[in-house]
């Protein structure tokens, strides 16, 4: 499947996308706190998204049953939302949502704290995520590879004694929610496929605090950590611009 760079007026759809995306990320952000459940945070997202005029991205895709993924501690991706799992105070949620707007995708994530107290060393992780995101998305310009933004993140994650998942990467996005290039969060400089102007990836570091291994658990969706450690999610959607990366999620 080629690569498909877009146009400044299929960006600028793209943007608004990513605002909707902003949006319902915050609107549900608001929300979280000890005693709410996961499947409190996805109505809030649901009626966010009808509101503003959006459709949801994952509810349907492959037969996902929900518009957001919510994911605790140690679960990576992909965790459905339920009545039955309610945040307790100390927990992270990583919330991932996407939405299609005049048929083009923003897709964002952000891992937030329960409560008002979360230990150092998950604090820890939630900043370096956050960081490893940003050092992939300065790397995201004209001229650079797919290998300059995973080495980018890779580089950061290490460095700080976390490891980066293996088995899910970023990935292109535009008329459909994953487009070429696959954007791994590891890598190597120069290696991969180039950047050209008009690209536009979603980049999103997943990072768990201890081994890189993670499985699937029985539902087919849920990935977790496969030593039980906590792990932490962020992810942009980056146009790649002869003016260097601009991010649409914002």
């Amino acid at each position: 499947m080629a690569i498909v760079c877009k146009s400044s007026v299929e960006i600028e759809k793209m943007r608004r996308s990513g605002r909707i995306v902003r949006q319902v990320l915050d609107a549900v952000k608001e929300i979280v706190a000890p005693g709410v459940s996961t499947m409190d945070l996805e109505r809030t997202a649901e009626k966010k998204i009808r509101e503003l005029g959006a459709k949801p991205a994952f509810k349907g895709y492959y037969d996902y049953p929900c518009v957001l993924c919510t994911s605790v501690n140690q679960e990576v991706v992909h965790g459905i939302p339920s009545d039955a799992r309610v945040l307790r105070e100390g927990d992270i949620v990583s919330i991932d949502c996407g939405v299609v707007l005049d048929g083009y995708y923003g897709d964002s994530a952000i891992t937030v704290p329960v409560g008002g107290s979360i230990t150092p060393e998950l604090q820890k992780l939630l900043d370096v995520t956050r960081e490893s995101l940003y050092k992939g998305i300065e790397a995201a310009c004209t001229g650079n590879t797919v290998g300059d933004v995973g080495a980018a993140v890779q580089q950061h994650v290490e460095a700080h004694g976390f490891s980066v998942v293996r088995e899910f990467v970023g990935h292109g996005i535009g008329t459909r929610l994953h487009e070429e290039p696959q954007v791994p969060n590891y890598g190597v400089r120069g290696h991969g496929a180039r950047l050209r102007e008009g690209m536009v990836i979603a980049i999103e570091p997943m990072v768990n605090a201890g081994g890189p291994g993670v499985r699937v658990l029985d539902d087919k969706w849920t990935a977790v950590t496969e030593d039980g450690a906590p792990s932490a999610h962020f992810e942009h959607c980056v146009a790649v611009t002869k003016d260097g990366p601009v991010i649409l999620t914002e």
